[in-house]
């Protein structure tokens, strides 16, 4: 009974650790390198009326302001406030396929890593951020000894978890400790119905953030982001291992499927199966990435073997730039 304890122990303590470093990081350079007051991860032009400037090219027509552009002569935009208490919700996957890396960190580590820079990025002026988490497979109903199936028992670990939106720091202090304590099941998180549960019940425009390595067929997850995307602005975080996009030449390698628990032989020294291998990988994320755009998502990529932080600041830097020319995206 001591071995199992101390392994949840030493868990536990591991992610503490992993998430006493990520908010230590994230605040020390978010802060230094973006400077100003960010509404949100990805601010819109939002509702309320603010004061008017002269037209830039680029700018929205239709916030043409034509009562000053006809006392002025002058062509005049009216500017818009952004509302100021937003509501983010995250969808985290937490599938087997996460519990892997070979780089610089796990890729659950880089989950976690990318939903405390949500979580810094969107918890401002009263801001409220939510999550739900789905890790592994619901449990089957076991067969009896007669042959039927017996209903499964109630699971005290359910694959899918709900933590309710709550306004301030220490609330989102306490979301991201609760995911990083998340234990990770075998199986796979039907991504598709995770996502979707960000659109029930149904909320007020906000913003809802999907981070996944999105390696569930596409087909199973396309509609629900599509549906979710019609009322919030999406962003969609892959995560991904170098070892994902192409094989090293080191011989014959045995893998383990983390999902099903498959084992495969394969000889990296073949250059023509290194070769199919990364094709293969390059449509598989050329089509995640084709899919995300098609949904009108903003799509962010993070990679276990570069700085994922700078990735962070770049993309949020393009989406200021974007809006200043008078574009949401």
């Amino acid at each position: 009974m001591a071995g199992p304890a101390l392994s949840a122990d030493s868990g536990t303590a591991r992610a503490e650790a992993v998430l006493s470093r990520l908010q230590l990081l994230v605040t020390r350079k978010l802060d230094g390198l973006l400077q100003g007051d960010y509404v949100g991860l990805l601010p819109g032009p939002g509702s309320e009326a603010g004061e008017s400037r002269e037209y830039r090219p680029g700018d929205d027509v239709r916030r043409m302001d034509w009562p000053v552009t006809a006392r002025t002569t002058m062509p005049h935009v009216r500017r818009t406030v952004a509302d100021r208490e937003l509501e983010t919700w995250m969808a985290i996957d937490l599938s087997a396929s996460l519990d892997f890396g070979t780089a610089k960190m796990l890729k659950r580590d880089l989950v976690l890593a990318a939903a405390t820079a949500m979580a810094h990025l969107t918890v401002r002026g009263g801001n409220r951020i939510g999550a739900v988490v789905g890790t592994g497979s619901s449990p089957l109903p076991a067969p009896s000894r007669w042959g039927r199936k017996r209903e499964p028992a109630p699971d005290p670990h359910p694959s899918v978890v709900r933590m309710p939106a709550r306004p301030g720091r220490k609330e989102a202090q306490g979301l991201l400790r609760a995911i990083a304590h998340t234990e990770i099941r075998p199986g796979r998180t039907d991504l598709g119905a995770l996502i979707d549960m960000l659109n029930r019940p149904p909320r007020r425009r906000g913003v809802a953030v999907v981070i996944s390595d999105f390696m569930a067929p596409v087909d199973g997850w396309s509609r629900p982001v599509r549906k979710l995307a019609v009322r919030h602005d999406v962003l969609a975080v892959e995560v991904v291992d170098p070892r994902e996009l192409e094989l090293p030449d080191v011989g014959v390698l045995t893998l383990a499927d983390p999902e099903t628990g498959a084992l495969h032989e394969v000889q990296t020294a073949d250059p023509a199966l290194r070769r199919r291998y990364a094709e293969a990988a390059a449509e598989q994320r050329g089509a995640i990435a084709r899919t995300l755009r098609a949904a009108g998502a903003a799509h962010l990529r993070l990679r276990t073997d570069t700085d994922w932080l700078l990735d962070v600041v770049r993309f949020v830097a393009a989406q200021r730039h974007a809006r200043t020319r008078g574009t949401t995206r």
